[in-house]
């Protein structure tokens, strides 16, 4: 490909281009979320798994959803969590700074450029703490919101501890990466994220994943008698 080429797609202004091109987008997409994205608690996978709930929640509650939106925010999501897209300040929240970064970005890889502000509505308003409101930014946010909870919620946040980067949070932005400040976060995932669930699908489901988060946190504090 020319520079020239390149610009273009880079730009949107060459639409041959950019029609081969968005044809793999999502391969492209998601080979770029594994090379780039790489973190126990919020790299790859849990996109992958965001997308998956996303779509199984949507499908019980009969809401159809632009698959091609939701497959991008829930890869794009947490960009703002990886150089050279974070920032650093904690003033900014990494839903904010992902939803500006992202659209380059999703272009380069081919997405239609028409669905990029839906994508960025669904980034911006992902997690727990936020009310979303298209249909696809309801699933994506609700689907984030159960990772957090469950077995698997638990041990993200203690994977944290040993990968040396606490889970960023407004409530407690300077937690330091140790077991005690991982089990304060989970309990204050317990508390906090249930509350600001928005669909039927993603309630129902959210009480037991409580339930057996909380029964881990009973049984890692009674196996540790104290030596946390």
């Amino acid at each position: 490909m020319t520079i020239a080429a390149l610009a273009g797609l880079l730009l949107g202004t060459a639409p041959a281009a950019h029609a081969q091109a968005a044809s793999g987008w999502r391969e492209r997409l998601e080979t770029f979320a594994h090379d780039h994205f790489r973190h126990p608690a919020w790299g790859w996978q849990h996109s992958r798994r965001d997308y998956d709930l996303a779509r199984t929640l949507a499908r019980s509650d009969g809401v159809a959803l632009d698959d091609d939106v939701l497959f991008a925010a829930a890869f794009i999501h947490d960009i703002a969590a990886f150089a050279p897209w974070e920032d650093k300040d904690p003033s900014h929240d990494h839903s904010d700074v992902g939803a500006d970064k992202l659209g380059p970005v999703l272009l380069g890889l081919g997405f239609p450029a028409g669905k990029i502000e839906q994508v960025r509505t669904a980034t911006r308003t992902h997690m727990f703490y936020r009310q979303a409101s298209s249909p696809e930014a309801i699933y994506l946010h609700d689907a984030d919101a159960l990772d957090w909870l469950g077995a698997l919620g638990v041990a993200r946040i203690l994977a944290t501890v040993e990968h040396g980067n606490p889970p960023p949070s407004p409530a407690d932005p300077d937690a330091e990466p140790d077991l005690p400040h991982a089990l304060a976060t989970i309990e204050r995932n317990l508390a906090q994220v249930p509350p600001g669930i928005q669909s039927p699908s993603a309630r129902i489901r959210a009480a037991a994943l409580v339930e057996e988060a909380r029964g881990l946190l009973t049984r890692i504090r009674s196996e540790a008698n104290g030596a946390l």
